[in-house]
């Protein structure tokens, strides 16, 4: 008759009920982290401030004047040296999208509206007053100085942190199915948050119609002065034709005011705020304690195992 078979059991096999029984004899270790982590959690999302986003919805603007010509003239202005702008408005469009998050017109932008002190020194935004609330250690608006550090030097931002620091509250986004772009800024103050994307499309625009602007008179002075150099005919007239079309260039850019984005759904001051998640991080908080709680029961019991083995060996001997 066949003995009965025993199976054997590795010494490292997980014991399930040896786990479960040394998170009960561990239990109060784990409610102590999670209640103290919730606690910190909730502690640190209650003084976070609210952060508002605004946002604008823009579509590429239709450019008539952008110079639509025919491949002859375009051939001939390309012999007489003379860029007519060419591109489409799609193009058109990259540059400008591109141009709104470059270092020099960012640092233009916040120059011409004053706005180093609500973004480097501002700690909060006062519903009732509308009116900043700066950190006075930073920013003394009494006499409109920037403070001096413990190392005696000016706490004054400098161009590159204050375009990083913007760069962080801006969102340009833009929809590959229907072309139409995205523009946000987060802030402290939904008016803010508001009157900033307002200004950045204003100005982005204005940017973009002013650079075509000088680059079509200038390419008009460099066609009359080769004009007075020509004495044929036909190259007479072509010029004439490359000054007329620039002409016009210059017309229609400063006669449309959204230049390069058409402004489809306007910023508008946000009523609820967009961050912090305040319940997410009482969540994430609550279970990282937890977590680091059933380690700390599997860490001593651990530490209690190593000690257990030796006294009951020496006890053995």
């Amino acid at each position: 008759m066949a003995e009965p078979t025993t199976t054997h059991y590795p010494d490292d096999e997980i014991d399930l009920r040896e786990l479960f029984a040394t998170l009960w004899r561990g239990k109060w270790i784990i409610i102590l982290f999670t209640i103290v982590f919730a606690a910190a959690g909730v502690f640190y999302a209650l003084n976070q401030p609210n952060i508002y986003q605004a946002s604008a919805l823009l579509a590429p603007a239709q450019n008539e004047g952008g110079s639509r010509i025919s491949g002859q003239l375009s051939g001939l202005a390309s012999l007489a040296g003379v860029n007519l702008g060419g591109g489409g408005g799609a193009n058109k469009t990259v540059l400008a999208k591109e141009t709104l998050k470059s270092r020099a017109f960012l640092t233009d932008f916040i120059r011409r509206h004053d706005l180093a002190v609500p973004l480097m020194a501002a700690k909060a935004w006062n519903m009732t007053s509308e009116r900043w609330i700066l950190d006075q250690d930073v920013y003394n608006p009494e006499n409109g100085e920037w403070q001096i550090d413990e190392d005696g030097e000016s706490l004054k931002p400098t161009d590159w942190d204050l375009v990083k620091e913007f760069r962080g509250l801006l969102g340009v986004s833009d929809n590959k199915d229907t072309g139409m772009v995205t523009v946000s800024i987060k802030s402290l103050s939904p008016v803010a948050a508001r009157d900033w994307v307002e200004k950045l499309v204003q100005d982005i625009n204005e940017h973009m119609r002013t650079q075509d602007v000088q680059e079509a008179e200038a390419s008009i002075a460099y066609l009359e002065d080769k004009l007075r150099q020509t004495n044929i005919a036909g190259m007479q007239q072509v010029f004439y034709q490359l000054i007329e079309q620039e002409t016009r260039t210059v017309m229609l850019a400063n006669a449309q005011r959204e230049y390069v984005f058409k402004t489809v759904d306007p910023a508008v001051a946000p009523q609820e705020k967009s961050e912090p998640k305040r319940a997410l991080i009482a969540i994430v908080a609550t279970m990282l304690g937890g977590m680091l709680g059933i380690f700390t029961v599997f860490l001593i019991a651990f530490i209690r195992s190593g000690k257990v083995e030796p006294e009951q060996a020496t006890k053995g001997v």
